[in-house]
């Protein structure tokens, strides 16, 4: 039987966590002690109607929505290989977004059919070598064999694919994917300010890949890494963001600049981060798996340092954008947050708004933004 004083401190730790505030900084916004929220919280005390109304106020969702339970996801690929302990925090934001989404698509008539289900067949119509399929899924999405992907939401989105970007505070999370049986499917990207722009590209295409290609690994409950089914995704992502034939021909075209500089300059034509480019190349049999030290050793010749993990050349990162502005007039193939955004959720919520189906204060809550800054965005819809 569900308890609802646990339900609640479950939803205002979700919550208050998805919005980065402390304990005490809600407990402030909704004129509580610090010491009376965290009995809430903990689930040790039920607050007064008036308070929960603030709380709720405060966190800029409607009291319903922080009553009741998150529903449970069962299809999802979430494996990771290192334990998070954030793990439940992005399984009950995931599932949220996506009960969300689903609701609106219900209720608009706007549920996008997935355009590469035929894709997930291993019949003998689809070789589902992860080469082949990204082959067969550019062709299936009306890309030719040269076209860099410029949009990978929107993509993805005319797909039938949902795309949620979420920040989580860890490098040890990228990304995770949910079946077409738990209203996807969709893919879920950590767009954390210290993951380059680049990565978040890279994951929803890998993301892409398991939908694709391991339809039957589909278990929340399974949080081990399965390595065999990580190298066929990445594969499928590199080969699907920088397609062979483009790939081969941009390499020779280039074949006057120095190795790093080739490298780079394929990146930015292709919106990819430089370890895809290397890992294209590193099939090739002239490079092999000497050409990551080989770019690493050019690399700190040339300018003086070695790339860190989380380093990524020529790209730039959510916490630089806007001071970058002049730096990107400058580089016009960089890449800056807004080419990764999820823009069709949005438009489903001014759509139900403008049709009164939700309230602003709805839309709000869909959205993750207080009331005054849906208020502040409705106000600038034009036609």
């Amino acid at each position: 039987m569900e308890n609802p004083r646990t339900n609640l401190a479950a939803s205002l730790r979700r919550l208050r966590e998805a919005r980065g505030l402390t304990q005490a900084e809600l407990a402030e916004k909704a004129g509580m002690s610090r010491v009376g929220y965290r009995k809430v919280e903990l689930g040790e005390s039920s607050p007064r109607s008036r308070t929960l109304l603030e709380l709720a106020g405060a966190l800029g969702v409607s009291l319903g929505a922080l009553l009741r339970p998150a529903p449970q996801l069962s299809h999802v690929r979430f494996r990771s290989r290192k334990r998070l302990n954030s793990r439940e925090h992005v399984l009950a934001q995931v599932t949220d977004w996506l009960s969300n989404f689903s609701q609106l698509e219900e209720v608009l008539g706007d549920r996008r059919p997935f355009e590469l289900a035929s894709l997930t067949s291993r019949g003998d119509a689809v070789d589902a070598a992860p080469v082949a399929l990204a082959r067969a899924a550019r062709v299936a999405l009306d890309l030719d064999g040269v076209e860099p992907i410029r949009d990978i939401c929107g993509l993805l989105d005319s797909a039938g694919v949902k795309v949620c970007a979420i920040n989580i505070a860890t490098d040890g999370f990228f990304g995770l994917s949910v079946a077409s049986e738990d209203g996807g499917p969709a893919v879920v990207v950590n767009t954390w300010e210290r993951i380059a722009v680049e990565r978040w590209i890279f994951t929803a295409a890998h993301e892409l890949g398991h939908l694709l290609l391991h339809r039957d690994a589909y278990d929340a409950a399974d949080g081990g890494e399965r390595v065999g089914e990580e190298k066929e995704a990445d594969s499928f992502a590199a080969h699907f963001l920088l397609p062979e034939g483009a790939f081969n021909k941009e390499w020779a075209a280039s074949a006057g600049m120095g190795f790093v500089d080739r490298v780079l300059r394929l990146k930015r034509m292709f919106r990819v981060s430089y370890q895809t480019v290397l890992y294209r190349l590193s099939e090739n049999p002239s490079y092999g798996s000497q050409v990551w030290p080989r770019f690493q050793a050019q690399f700190s010749r040339q300018y003086g340092r070695t790339l860190q993990k989380r380093d990524e050349p020529d790209g730039l990162q959510a916490d630089a954008f806007r001071a970058a502005t002049e730096r990107a007039a400058e580089e016009p193939d960089s890449l800056s947050p807004s080419d990764f955004t999820e823009d069709r959720l949005r438009l489903l919520v001014r759509r139900a708004i403008e049709r009164d189906v939700i309230t602003l204060a709805r839309g709000a809550e869909v959205l993750g933004v207080g009331v005054g800054e849906m208020r502040t965005l409705a106000s600038t819809w034009v036609e």
